[in-house]
């Protein structure tokens, strides 16, 4: 790419707050960046007539004043922008619970991971590309839910939406409610449970993963629990959920509606855990049958039928939209939850008890 005379380029709403080189790499993704810090410094990068150095942070209706770029400074293109997949594009769409300009909520399955890691090749985050547009602006995630979790998902569409959203989950003003089903009935029947939560030792997830490693055994997973912390202890952050049992099948196990105030990793299979009612199927925080680090206890096994899986659902969001109005979907039950349900008598439909629980 060479430019030769300079450019006086509009800052878009979208790009609000964005870094100035990252709205470089996005308007000019051949220009190097030591190139760019050199220009800046030199005072040829202008924001509305200002200089500016590399992380100057670019205003919408903004001007930005882009130098004549030669062929020294912009480098060729190393990788090739990836190819969208209709497959994973028809995927989202078969999740959708509820699309318009702004946002997307979509109901993420059992056993889909959020976000890519260690071994991990399938992730919402990648899927997410399939959407992008002709410039390769994509969909942004909002929040996380883990793999296991089934359930409601808030994608934004822009960088501005996701930044107003997650502007209103860090002011808690989105209300999330989650159903699960847990182990035993736990006292009182409506609570608040209030913990320090720390990160814990790595311990070795026996269940199969999807990726196979050399001489292709199943690779396992290092991963990391939670524990109950002290005020004070390095780490230690707060949590905060109300929960209340919808109904029962005693003494064996409940159904609870969990409404979390604060967003800790893992917080609700560890506040459930700590009031000794562990989630159904959670591998790391429960009993599950194939756990080889769970505490044996022949009392507690489940009815004959019950899917060793995760039981846990993020049932409902409800938040103001940025654009006006009120957000709030609710996710069904995923079908190893379903079938449990129906198993149990438990009637999705009736009055959830926790809607009545305080707001902090």
């Amino acid at each position: 790419m060479e430019t030769g005379s300079v450019q006086i380029l509009l800052v878009t709403e979208d790009e609000d707050g964005m870094r100035i080189d990252r709205w470089f790499k996005r308007r000019i993704p051949t220009l190097s960046l030591s190139h760019l810090a050199k220009i800046c410094r030199k005072g040829e990068v202008r924001l509305s007539g200002k200089r500016v150095d590399t992380s100057t942070r670019v205003v919408a209706g903004a001007n930005v004043r882009v130098p004549p770029l030669s062929i020294e400074g912009v480098k060729a293109p190393a990788v090739k922008r990836p190819v969208a997949s209709e497959a994973d594009a028809r995927a989202i769409r078969d999740m959708v619970l509820l699309d318009d300009r702004d946002l997307m909520v979509l109901n993420k399955p059992f056993g889909l991971a959020v976000q890519g890691g260690s071994g991990t090749r399938v992730h919402l985050d990648g899927m997410l590309q399939s959407l992008a547009n002709e410039r390769g602006d994509r969909p942004v995630l909002v929040h996380r839910l883990d793999r296991d979790t089934s359930g409601v998902l808030l994608i934004a569409k822009t960088r501005k939406m996701a930044a107003d959203l997650g502007e209103i989950f860090r002011s808690r003003s989105a209300k999330k409610i989650y159903w699960a089903m847990v182990e035993g009935v736990p006292r009182p029947a409506q609570g608040r449970i209030s913990l320090y939560l720390a990160k814990g030792e790595a311990m070795g997830d026996n269940r199969p993963s999807r990726e196979k490693g050399r001489h292709g055994m199943e690779a396992r997973r290092d991963i990391e629990k939670m524990r109950v912390a002290k005020h004070g202890d390095d780490d230690a952050q707060h949590s905060l959920t109300y929960y209340a049992v919808v109904d029962k099948l005693s003494p064996r196990l409940s159904w609870l509606s969990m409404k979390p105030l604060t967003g800790r990793t893992h917080q609700l299979r560890a506040h459930a855990e700590a009031i000794g009612c562990p989630i159904v199927g959670d591998p790391k925080y429960g009993h599950g049958v194939e756990d080889s680090y769970r505490r044996a206890d022949p009392n507690r096994n489940l009815p004959d039928g019950v899917e060793n899986k995760l039981h846990l659902l993020a049932r409902r969001l409800i938040l103001p939209h940025p654009k006006g109005g009120v957000l709030d979907v609710t996710a069904p039950l995923p079908p190893h939850m379903k079938k449990s349900w129906d198993m149990f008598g438990f009637d999705a439909s009736q009055h959830d008890p926790i809607m009545d629980a305080p707001e902090e």
